[in-house]
């Protein structure tokens, strides 16, 4: 005879209500995105750019650990860029890389605005924050470029970034969008493309137009460099350096713009085992930014409080999905009965058509992306691609509350990059 219990009754309608609670929000968030994106790209209008003489020179950090893969590729990239030559110097930072990757840097000297810069040893290997904070003392100038080893931005990406912090002053730093230059390499990139261009169009667009809070990527953003300054550069403690240094920023009164103007490409993970160890990362990055400001954000504010619920949204996830899945296995094993009246079937059922609309709906915003192929793939996201999340963040769980796993940065698989995919 199946059992019944008070407790799972109630353990059932919390994962309700707190998945309905993440997509109530989230469809907010999305008709904001929308109208963000009416406004910066879909009325055509090329966003304003100042004349030459008027943009800031910029220091460009690219942070290099055993890159000899894509380095050569970033570096032209960043040589294309449409911005004064004499505005630009490309700090290329070889981080203990035990590949070729410095010989490849050195070969490119031949420019004389591409600089290497070579971590000295006990120094070496500590991670993306130490290495970028070593080479910061190097930079000539007062506007900071961030981009990763593997990225390729258009050559207009930098150009829309300080525009907009020429134009707008009362803002400390400018943000572009991340595309996946493997999309179309395995079926995991075309989750990943997708998953990207959701975040990016309803997350942060929607946040950006509601609270105007946008937090730093790991790549293609820019930076005042008295604020880097002023708030002690990047903390080497951070496996996500970038989040943390989003939440002190806004703490400290700072204000970060999305400019979905500005577009670099990026390589994401094509087999299961990277992708896993670079989430992981990501995860024990936000247990550390919620030990360390978590207290801090407790405040009733909206940009406090949002910034709370984007570093605990990884547990909201878990927590709903884990109870709400066992609770159905339970029930569909004949094991307990939930006698709770409602027609929850067709409550799930719209949950799930409204998380594959937002999807697709964001797709149809970057050209050629609202395919039929990626239409399937997002149908299917749902019951594949967002369940591996789950692992991911008990692994995550695990390392840092249970058997306190040493902090240690995971770095992300290249691949060559013999053939342009885009």
């Amino acid at each position: 005879m199946p059992y019944s219990n008070l407790a799972f009754d109630a353990l059932f309608i919390a994962a309700v209500t707190l998945i309905w609670f993440m997509l109530g929000y989230q469809s907010l968030l999305f008709f904001l995105g929308h109208a963000y994106y009416r406004r910066t790209r879909a009325l055509g209008v090329a966003p304003p750019s100042v004349p030459d003489e008027e943009l800031p020179a910029i220091s460009f950090l690219v942070p290099c650990h055993n890159e000899e893969k894509v380095i050569a590729h970033t570096i032209q990239a960043l040589q294309s860029l449409e911005y004064p030559a004499d505005k630009m110097e490309f700090l290329i930072i070889n981080d203990g890389s035990k590949d070729n990757t410095l010989g490849i840097i050195q070969s490119l000297t031949g420019d004389p605005r591409v600089r290497p810069i070579d971590v000295a040893a006990p120094h070496a290997a500590k991670g993306k924050a130490n290495a970028l904070n070593y080479a910061l003392q190097f930079a000539r100038h007062r506007m900071i470029a961030i981009y990763d080893a593997d990225n390729m931005p258009e050559p207009g990406a930098v150009r829309a970034l300080a525009s907009y912090l020429v134009q707008h002053p009362e803002y400390s730093a400018a943000v572009g969008m991340y595309r996946a230059w493997n999309r179309h390499r395995s079926v995991l990139t075309r989750f990943l493309n997708i998953e990207g261009i959701g975040f990016q169009w309803i997350l942060q667009a929607g946040r950006c137009l509601l609270m105007h809070l946008t937090f730093l990527p790991g790549t293609n953003y820019l930076i005042r460099r008295e604020v880097l300054d002023t708030l002690g550069g990047w903390d080497i403690n951070a496996l996500t350096e970038d989040s943390e240094f989003t939440v002190r920023m806004y703490q400290a009164g700072y204000k970060v713009q999305f400019v979905p103007a500005s577009v670099s490409w990026e390589q994401e993970p094509e087999r299961f085992k990277n992708w896993f160890r670079q989430r992981r990362r990501w995860v024990r990055g936000t247990n550390y930014v919620l030990r360390k400001c978590g207290a801090s954000l407790l405040r009733w504010d909206r940009t406090s409080l949002e910034m709370l619920y984007s570093l605990v949204l990884y547990y909201f996830f878990f927590f709903a999905v884990v109870i709400s899945d066992f609770i159905f296995a339970l029930h569909v094993t004949g094991v307990i009965t939930v006698h709770l009246p409602g027609p929850y079937t067709i409550v799930w059922v719209v949950a799930y058509f409204t998380f594959v609309l937002q999807l697709i709906i964001a797709l149809s915003y970057e050209r050629g992306e609202d395919t039929g192929r990626n239409i399937l793939t997002t149908m299917l996201m749902y019951f594949t691609y967002c369940q591996l999340w789950i692992p991911v963040v008990a692994a995550a769980l695990y390392d840092d509350f249970i058997v306190h796993r040493e902090k240690k940065w995971a770095k992300t698989e290249r691949y060559a990059m013999n053939q342009n995919t885009r």
